[in-house]
């Protein structure tokens, strides 16, 4: 520490100053030009024939917006647009963005110590300066490890000891948690906290950010190197390390034929996913900057449903991208008073949408819901875009550059309409995007392949016209007298009768049958005094009707709330192991 304070103050004299990246010292944007005439504003495609040796997105793609910036050959519309609801704000374009995030790299490289392929994980909420680290290590070449701010102190131990990162990256409410480890880290030399006050301990880093130069060298990555680790949310085991690289997350948006967003340089996209989870990466920087779209953020402690309403109609969004689960009460509210004047494009993703709420969204806004799927190892893997036909209930037709199949436990590909696993063909040759491996656990990454295909773990089915439909994870499948039976299926059913607002299904044991269908069930605010025994019936009944007979829930539970992950998915597994006595 002592060493990089002597740093800090030789540098001092070289810092570009002032433009700070904290609420109290933030550049101001130029005044937005709102001209509609974007045909001369291109999204960078690749042409040629083979992937290139090298590629960084921060050079290679940030760079060359800011430059068309300063050449007048962009809209003036923000690169990052934030707000945080008590008056702080930032618009940044893509100029200031290289600026702001080339002093973060010398903070990390000259200040830190850190070298090219070093991980820095980074636990940060929707502050401006999760997007500055993001990109300073694209810069930098150090691999970024992204996590939930509501990681536990044991998650944070767990996680620096199998990365073996060198620096953490946080906040001062999530410091204590870091500090209250008692075991040694042989690997971290450096805890940097984004906060007005100092700490024991840690670097600040708003003050070294404010001393560092702006003068940076962004270094030459090679396409397979890797950029992103995530740490997955399995449904047992530990959590794995999934690799990401340059060309997989970075390069793969550049050469899509179809990009699930289909924006403009023009348009606004908010996306409200956690910044921990791959959706942040894609959605709320890498994608829509690729098509030198605007970043939107509102830094919500939770989704409070008033203020993403009001937000929507103050501010000129064109395009929403959320989990079902925001949708899913969004339309629980009145929304005759609310006047999205801007937005355009609604898209969900992380689970199935239940087709009622889209078609409530529908009626209600006028607007679509375009749903995608993916997956952390794969990023999208199947999306409805504009133009498509919108088949509810779907998730779709396969993204490029991926050939997507259903398959049986042989990797048979199966023909349509039948029941199997969802995969994506590598052979002769693994397409651009999925990930690189499981780090340090290649047993895992082998039992992701069979046959030519990598299986996602997930059943669907296809349709004649090619458009995929999910059943659920292979676990969630309920097998209740040789049938088998997706709860999704039985969820949308029941999502159909005005009485329910939620609905999570899932095996229960039974002498008889083995398992039957549960369903544990929220219910809609005016329906919460009305008798269980008789809405229990009313419901099932319901459900006999909308599917097959033998699908209904022959057991049922009314809760105030279901469990759920960060990004808004139902957790299935721990309903269905509290049914089975495995809690």
């Amino acid at each position: 520490c002592q060493r990089r304070v002597t740093r800090i103050r030789e540098l001092q004299n070289h810092a570009a100053g002032g433009r700070g990246p904290t609420a109290q010292g933030r550049a101001a944007a130029p005044p937005r030009r709102t001209s509609r005439n974007f045909s001369q504003y291109e999204s960078f495609r690749w042409t040629g024939q083979e992937s290139p040796e090298y590629f960084n997105f921060a050079s290679d793609v940030l760079d060359k917006w800011s430059q068309m910036e300063k050449d007048g050959k962009r809209p003036s519309n923000p690169a990052l647009w934030w707000i945080n609801g008590r008056g702080g704000e930032v618009r940044w374009s893509f100029e200031e963005l290289g600026f702001l995030s080339k002093k973060v790299a010398n903070v990390l490289s000259e200040l830190c110590g850190l070298r090219r392929g070093d991980r820095v994980i980074v636990i940060l909420p929707r502050i401006p300066e999760w997007w500055l680290a993001n990109v300073a290590c694209m810069r930098t070449g150090i691999v970024i490890i992204p996590g939930t701010t509501q990681l536990t102190a044991k998650d944070i131990l767990y996680r620096l000891q199998v990365s073996r990162a060198k620096c953490i990256i946080t906040t001062d409410t999530l410091a204590p948690a870091v500090d209250s480890l008692a075991i040694e880290y042989p690997f971290l030399q450096t805890k940097l906290i984004v906060s007005e006050s100092s700490r024991d301990g840690w670097l600040n880093f708003t003050e070294l950010y404010n001393m560092a130069p702006a003068d940076h060298t962004c270094v030459k990555t090679k396409i397979q190197d890797p950029m992103i680790v995530y740490f997955t949310s399995g449904t047992t085991g530990s959590p794995k390390m999934v690799e990401h690289t340059q060309g997989s997350l970075g390069f793969r948006p550049v050469v899509s034929e179809r990009s699930f967003l289909e924006l403009t340089p023009l348009d606004i996209l908010w996306n409200t996913a956690d910044t921990g989870w791959i959706l942040s990466a894609l959605s709320s920087l890498l994608d829509p900057w690729i098509l030198g779209s605007c970043v939107f953020i509102h830094n919500l402690p939770q989704m409070e449903m008033t203020t993403i309403l009001n937000t929507l109609t103050r501010f000129p969004i064109t395009a929403l991208i959320g989990a079902p689960t925001l949708f899913r009460m969004l339309v629980q509210h009145d929304l005759t008073s609310y006047k999205f004047m801007s937005l355009q494009y609604c898209i969900s993703g992380g689970e199935p949408l239940n087709p009622e709420v889209m078609e409530q969204w529908k009626i209600k806004t006028g607007l679509n819901i375009y749903e995608v799927y993916g997956q952390t190892e794969a990023g999208w893997i199947c999306s409805v875009s504009k133009g498509m036909k919108i088949k509810p209930g779907s998730m779709g037709k396969a993204a490029h550059p991926y050939d997507v199949q259903i398959v049986d436990e042989n990797s048979n590909v199966l023909p349509p309409g039948q029941e199997g696993e969802i995969a994506i063909r590598i052979k002769p040759e693994k397409p651009l995007g999925l990930f690189s491996q499981y780090i340090d656990n290649p047993e895992k990454t082998a039992t992701t392949e069979r046959g030519d295909f990598y299986v996602t773990g997930d059943r669907g089915t296809m349709d004649k016209d090619v458009y995929f439909w999910f059943l659920g994870r292979a676990d969630d499948v309920i097998n209740s007298s040789g049938y088998r039976i997706g709860p999704f299926e039985v969820e949308s059913a029941l999502i159909e009768h005005p009485a329910v607002a939620e609905a999570g299904v899932v095996s229960s044991p039974d002498p008889l049958r083995g398992e039957v269908v549960k369903a544990f069930v929220v219910l809609s605010p005016g329906y919460a005094s009305h008798n269980q025994e008789k809405l229990t019936l009313e419901l099932q009944e319901h459900v006999k009707k909308v599917t097959a007979p033998y699908k209904y829930p022959r057991k049922m539970e009314f809760v105030q709330q279901l469990p759920k992950t960060i990004t808004g998915k139902i957790r299935r597994n721990e309903l269905r192991n509290k049914e089975w006595g495995q809690v």
